[in-house]
């Protein structure tokens, strides 16, 4: 089924231009150099793609072939994420990588030699047999590899991973055990903030949302339209996508909707309809503004949520924002209100507050 009548079978809008195109979860890169080719020609088929989109494509190191690389560049891709995790050799055995330090650092070598120099690399804070000594030698490598964006996680428990249902399970296959305590994760990401921003001018990545950095202007772009609530498409399992309803009238704010396709190959197969759909009124749009506006250094500007939804919405989360602001959760300066650093470390009890707030 085309993206186009998709979209009009569930009564959405769907801009046919593109600045973005991210190709993630799973692992992307091992696809047949062909069928990358296919995919993007099918992409340009049903979209117009700005000729400076920005092209994502994740990749597990050591898991890239020549091929693969030449097909990707002939294609467009113009940004690459490696899902690093640890540059700790015996770190990334234990979580089940299949890499080590030499394969990234070869990988990026090769990338840049195909002119991808726009580079992401993902570390996790909080993997077995990990410890603040062996974390500074991860952030001192990434600083080292010279790459323009980093995301930086700490470890969450997910029953989908691996490493998730041994910690659940109590299993020791991949050290569940030897994961550090909260207080020890909690402190390697204030120190990858703390190192990553003092860098030097040169190889310095600024923090600009609870777990990305880059340098100036070098942000997700695709990723800034999650936090930023712009419309975008997911394609192929359990793929998210959030579109506009057509408003009736100029002055009616239209609703959001919120799908997301199965997670079952021989179904989607069958017809790829979201499995799952959700449309969001003002009200529960007005609630995912202050949860995804705060994620982002930048903060949330009351003035703008009242231009959008009223003041009458928005009272009630301010008053919320000014009781977190005395527990040093929040600041709120000229309009505009952001996480603290501490805010940052409990941001999911924030968000809950906002829930709480709109409920009320």
């Amino acid at each position: 089924m085309a993206a186009g009548t998709w979209s009009e079978d569930l009564g959405t809008e769907l801009p046919r231009r593109v600045d973005t195109i991210y190709l993630g979860g799973g692992t992307p890169s091992l696809l047949e150099p062909e069928l990358v080719t296919r995919l993007f020609a099918s992409i340009r088929a049903e979209f117009a793609v700005d000729p400076d989109a920005e092209i994502t494509m994740e990749c597990a190191p050591g898991q890239l072939a020549d091929a693969t690389l030449e097909a990707m560049t002939t294609c467009g891709v113009n940004r690459v994420s490696l899902g690093v995790q640890s540059f700790v050799d015996a770190e990334a055995r234990a979580s089940g990588r299949l890499h080590n330090r030499a394969i990234v650092e070869d990988d990026l070598r090769r990338l840049r030699a195909a002119g991808i120099r726009n580079l992401n690399i993902d570390l996790i804070a909080g993997l077995a047999h990990q410890t603040l000594a062996s974390w500074e030698e991860s952030l001192a490598v990434l600083v080292d590899a010279g790459a323009p964006h980093a995301s930086v996680y700490m470890l969450e428990v997910d029953e989908d991973s691996r490493l998730g249902r041994e910690l659940l399970d109590g299993g020791a296959r991949y050290g569940a055990g030897l994961v550090p305590g909260d207080d020890a994760i909690a402190r390697m990401y204030e120190r990858a903030v703390e190192r990553l921003a003092g860098a030097g001018r040169e190889r310095a990545l600024a923090q600009y949302e609870i777990s990305n950095f880059s340098r100036p202007g070098g942000e997700s772009r695709h990723n800034m339209r999650y936090w930023q609530r712009r419309p975008y498409l997911g394609l192929g399992l359990d793929a998210s996508s959030a579109l506009r309803a057509a408003a009736s009238s100029p002055e009616e704010m239209p609703w959001l909707l919120r799908a997301t396709t199965c997670d079952d190959l021989k179904a989607y197969l069958a017809g790829p309809q979201p499995a799952e759909t959700a449309w969001l009124s003002p009200e529960r749009q007005h609630e995912e503004a202050w949860f995804l506006g705060l994620r982002l250094n930048a903060g949330v500007s009351t003035a703008a949520l009242e231009r959008e939804f009223g003041s009458a919405l928005v009272a009630p989360a301010l008053e919320t924002a000014k009781r977190l602001a005395s527990d040093g959760l929040l600041t709120l300066d000229a309009g505009t209100v952001r996480l603290t650093e501490r805010g940052r470390l409990l941001s999911n009890d924030v968000f809950q507050e906002f829930l709480a707030a709109s409920v009320a």
